[in-house]
């Protein structure tokens, strides 16, 4: 690292589970977030501002006025623009000394898979079931660690799936079959703020799983309640008969 760089980034390097060492491997990372809305912001934004080397941004969607309230990585300028554009110029702005890749495509599993191979993390800042489904199969077929987080009303939730024991749950241990629910964002809203609280968690938890420190939120899920400020972690058990990392659908041996 140089000396800017030092400076950069000295903070965190004060810090004895990163410092030369750490700051220099978080430079070498690669981080691909899949939506560029009220969780992926604050995600993307911290992500960059950390130093993560490289980050591949995935979303199809543009920016609306009725993101704003939430979407803190995109302005009111920017209204109509692609979200991954949109996000690419605050990120590069913030720190012009990392790569960011925009993918503005349609979500679609071929395209997932090809850029999960690319990366050392996914974090899933989706907002809907059959994508948060189809990232945490990639993934686990993949054994690439994915850092998943939702929020709605004042409630959020956040979750590490590292993949990197038999005995670990995944996102569909968490979720089964359900079908997607009609209360969506749109709907039924969200307190802001709650989504940057679940997004800077997700971060957090990134930069964990990058550098191998510190205890994950791997096998619980972390439930946030803003309205009563209750914030707990529970356990999340592996499902026996799950249909992406039980033995059965994995053809592992007993």
């Amino acid at each position: 690292m140089d000396d800017n760089q030092l400076l950069r980034y000295s903070r965190q390097i004060m810090l004895p589970e990163i410092d030369i060492a750490g700051q220099a491997a978080l430079l070498k990372s690669r981080v691909l977030i899949v939506g560029l809305g009220a969780i992926g912001s604050p995600v993307s934004m911290y992500l960059a501002a950390s130093g993560v080397g490289e980050l591949l941004l995935m979303d199809h969607d543009r920016v609306e006025l009725s993101n704003l309230q939430r979407q803190i990585v995109h302005t009111t300028d920017r209204i109509g623009a692609s979200k991954v554009q949109s996000a690419c110029t605050t990120l590069r702005a913030l720190n012009p000394e990392i790569s960011v890749v925009a993918l503005a495509t349609e979500f679609n599993t071929e395209t997932l898979r090809s850029e999960i191979g690319r990366v050392d993390a996914v974090v899933d800042a989706t907002d809907n079931f059959a994508a948060r489904f189809a990232i945490n199969q990639a993934c686990f077929d993949a054994r690439t660690p994915l850092i998943s987080g939702a929020a709605i009303r004042f409630e959020g939730q956040v979750s590490v799936y590292p993949f990197n024991r038999a005995d670990g749950p995944c996102y569909h241990c968490l979720y089964g079959n359900v079908e997607e629910p009609a209360g969506s964002c749109a709907e039924n809203g969200v307190l802001g703020p709650v989504a940057g609280l679940v997004g800077c968690i997700q971060a957090i938890e990134t930069v964990k799983v990058l550098l191998g420190f510190g205890d994950t939120l791997a096998g619980r899920l972390l439930l946030i309640d803003a309205r009563n400020m209750d914030i707990r972690a529970v356990r999340l058990p592996k499902d026996p008969d799950c249909p992406v990392c039980s033995e059965r659908a994995t053809g592992a041996s007993t």
